[in-house]
């Protein structure tokens, strides 16, 4: 049962049907065409599927080892599985064709992202690092150091991390103390940054480390802080690699899940400091980092997106095969599989229809990415940036909650069976709770929503996705077979903009608005995340509808259906519940003190 098939299927349908495949219209897109896309899935689930899937279990086994000299090897078979990626051109396969790549669209990159995370998100999160690396260098290097960087981090042959937590600024980066001095061309680095992910192993020639430090006559706080580019190992003027740089793994953390993965600690200038290059403008180094950590966000989301994925296919798997109890007198009072039971059909049916809605929304997201940065208008192109902007803390927090309680219900289907390590359920769950932690907490995604997002614009970006939420409620409410979802997307969408209005209001009052962004952020974002999941499903209920209706016997458009017909009647009126929690108010909040609750 420890397996794992990419939903190459899944894809396509969002893809292709949903999607249209509208990021190929684009500028800069005119070679990718619709059979070169189905390509490029068949082969990333062929890699997926045989080379990175059956390494999940042992390297969460296994896991990471460090070395008496600070070394790490990874786990057995993770450099080779790595190698191949690497070798078939993966890594750039969503990277602009000027810089290396191979230029196909965000959303198609997102969806091999999906198959890669689903096989083995330890190894996954290698990849997914290097692409933030890139992204933060092509935006905000010089020239000299795009050409000494890039063309190896696009093939993959380095990898890139990020280094921005000290064990005394965690969330708050306005505390970090790591040092650049000044020194000629470059500066000199000291300090220490903890859980830095594949921050040292032995899968690549080289590591880029991109290192959040300050100045010396740098003022405190955020505006103090700058971005430096580290390598592991320095790089001489014909771009062969040089002497080591001044950087160690100190140790690597033991985690609950990805053990895979080598997240560690890393020192900086033990013996005269670190080697490093000003990237971008000085005392932009949080802004620089972002375009970076926006990147790892949205990617992080389908991270989740791929575990959950997996998660399903071990429980359908052990629910179809697992005899137990008797199906009712009416069908047929026999012996059963589980799955035959209303209970656990139930819990399928969740799990299988929010990993269905949340694909749906993280890949039109992809999309929108793509529109953001090709589109020919540049009113278009704002406009939709606009919406990425409201939708990747939506993405990134909804998908990776969603996560955990998908592979959480998992466990349960499996039953006890769900809490041996051996049948690889409990190890989705392990791996899947990192990510509402790593790359800003899913509470600080949501003050993002709340706080800045909404309150910059007034709620207008929102405002145009829930336009379109209700359009799609109209087009459900003309639908003979359809209409009952109508109503019930209407009537959610009118909650989450009720929402979004006290929030707008509280949040902008001069005294307790930072107060009320705090207590209403999580509830509204999880409101949003449901409402345009749910909008997103009935999106497809109208595709799946219209292949029926022109004579497809295809039993994937009937499951599509009744995944649509789960979220919005079952699944929806849980999320709309949060509109009652925001409207509570936040009265309980200010009585509680927790210095004398025990």
């Amino acid at each position: 049962m420890n397996y794992y098939a990419a939903p190459v299927r899944d894809l396509r349908f969002v893809l292709e049907e949903m999607l249209a495949h509208r990021s190929l219209a684009l500028p800069g897109f005119e070679e990718a065409t619709p059979d070169l896309v189905e390509a490029v899935l068949e082969e990333a689930a062929k890699l997926a599927g045989d080379v990175w899937g059956p390494l999940n279990s042992t390297g969460d086994r296994q896991g990471a080892q460090r070395h008496t000299d600070g070394s790490v090897t990874t786990p057995e078979g993770f450099a080779a599985a790595y190698l191949a990626y690497v070798e078939g051109g993966w890594n750039g396969i969503g990277v602009s064709e000027a810089l290396g790549g191979q230029n196909l669209p965000e959303v198609v990159a997102s969806a091999v992202q999906e198959m890669l995370h689903g096989a083995n998100m330890a190894l996954g999160l290698c990849p997914m690092l290097t692409a933030g690396a890139i992204e933060a260098l092509a935006h905000h290097g010089s020239d000299a150091l795009k050409a000494t960087y890039l063309p190896k981090l696009v093939e993959g042959s380095w990898t890139g991390t990020m280094n921005l937590t000290e064990p005394q600024a965690g969330s708050d980066l306005s505390k970090v103390r790591t040092k650049a001095v000044p020194e000629g061309d470059h500066y000199r680095i000291s300090g220490q940054k903890i859980y830095i992910t594949w921050g040292e192993h032995d899968a690549a020639e080289n590591i880029i480390h991109l290192v959040l430090a300050r100045k010396p006559d740098a003022p405190e706080g955020n505006k103090g802080i700058s971005l430096f580019l580290v390598p592991k190992f320095l790089v001489n003027d014909d771009g062969s690699l040089g002497e080591r740089n001044d950087v160690t793994c100190a140790s690597i953390e033991h985690k609950l899940g990805i053990h895979g993965s080598p997240t560690c600690t890393l020192s900086f200038g033990e013996n005269g400091g670190a080697v490093g290059y000003l990237v971008g403008e000085e005392g932009r180094g949080l802004n620089h980092m972002f375009t970076m950590m926006n990147e790892a966000r949205h990617k992080v989301g389908i991270q989740g997106i791929g575990v959950a994925e997996r998660a399903c296919q071990h429980a359908f798997a052990y629910a179809n095969d697992r005899t137990q109890g008797r199906s009712p007198k009416q069908r047929g009072g026999s012996d059963c599989t589980i799955s035959d039971h209303f209970d656990v059909r139930r819990m399928l049916l969740s799990m299988r229809a929010r990993t269905d809605a949340l694909r749906a929304l993280a890949l039109y997201c992809a999309g929108q990415l793509d529109v953001a940065r090709h589109a020919a208008d540049d009113a278009e192109r704002q406009s939709a940036q606009a919406c990425v902007d409201v939708l990747i803390p939506i993405v990134k927090s909804f998908s990776t909650d969603q996560a955990v309680d998908i592979a959480s219900m998992g466990v349960q289907v499996h039953g006890g069976m769900g809490y041996v390590e051996e049948t690889g359920a409990a190890q989705l769950l392990r791996d899947a709770r990192i990510a509402p932690i790593y790359e800003g907490t899913n509470g600080i995604q949501a003050l993002d929503l709340a706080g800045r997002k909404l309150q910059r614009d007034g709620g207008a970006a929102l405002l145009a996705l829930l336009a379109e939420v209700r359009n799609t409620a109209d087009d459900l409410g003309k639908s003979t077979r359809l209409n009952a979802m109508g109503p019930l997307l209407s009537d959610a969408a009118d909650d989450l903009q009720a929402a979004m209005e006290i929030v707008l209001e509280q949040g902008s009052h001069p005294e307790q608005g930072p107060d009320a962004v705090q207590a209403y952020a999580t509830p509204l974002l999880n409101l949003a995340g449901h409402v345009l999941c749910a909008w997103q499903m009935g999106q497809a209920a109208l595709h799946a509808q219209q292949a029926i209706t022109q004579g497809s016997d295809d039993p994937f458009y009937r499951t599509k259906l009744c995944s649509a017909e789960f979220v919005i009647h079952q699944w929806l009126p849980v999320g709309r519940a949060q509109r009652a929690v925001i409207e509570a108010g936040m009265q309980c909040f200010s009585q509680f003190d927790s210095r004398v609750a025990y």
